[in-house]
């Protein structure tokens, strides 16, 4: 475990899809985002925090993403995209990848709340640019690579009880 120091500025940057995905697959519950956001911050100076979150056309998340909104964090939607033939997709990686560009000459580190390997060359490059990256993710449905360049992988799983609400 690296040292986190107060004085590291931080930006947070929260997959919901993938966090949400895991938990459901691999424990059949929901995200504690409350705790994955104190987790990520570590003690740290929070800079930005966002959430990358999917508008259904029922609306049935509004109050999902109100209470992100309680706890201080910025939430970017996107709108599902449904295809001819019942195909769904939102996908937020280019979102997600523009954002730490963005933010990354205001922080230290950037935690990345992600197991999506699609994410390799993103932690890739703001490391060549002297950020430190960790990970946070399930560790049995995230990227192995993804889990090797970061800094730190911290697996939620070594805690499961701490980050997951029962349905």
């Amino acid at each position: 475990m690296a040292i986190k120091h107060s004085g590291q500025k931080v930006g947070v940057l929260i997959d919901v899809q993938n966090l949400y995905h895991s938990a459901k697959n691999l424990y059949r519950a929901r995200v504690n985002f409350r705790e994955i956001l104190k987790l990520a911050i570590s003690g740290r100076n929070l800079i930005r925090v966002f959430a990358y979150v999917v508008r259904t056309k029922s609306g049935e998340e509004k109050p999902f993403f109100e209470a992100l909104i309680k706890l201080g964090i910025e939430t970017r939607v996107r709108d599902l995209q449904e295809f001819y033939g019942g195909l769904k997709k939102a996908d937020w990686d280019v979102g997600i990848t523009i954002d730490a560009i963005r933010i990354a000459s205001d922080v230290n580190t950037i935690v990345l709340a992600s197991g999506d390997g699609d994410f390799v060359a993103l932690v890739e490059y703001l490391k060549n640019q002297g950020k430190r990256v960790e990970v946070i993710a399930f560790g049995r449905s995230a990227s192995t690579r993804l889990k090797e360049v970061a800094d730190e992988f911290i697996d939620l799983e070594e805690e499961p009880e701490k980050y997951l609400l029962k349905k």
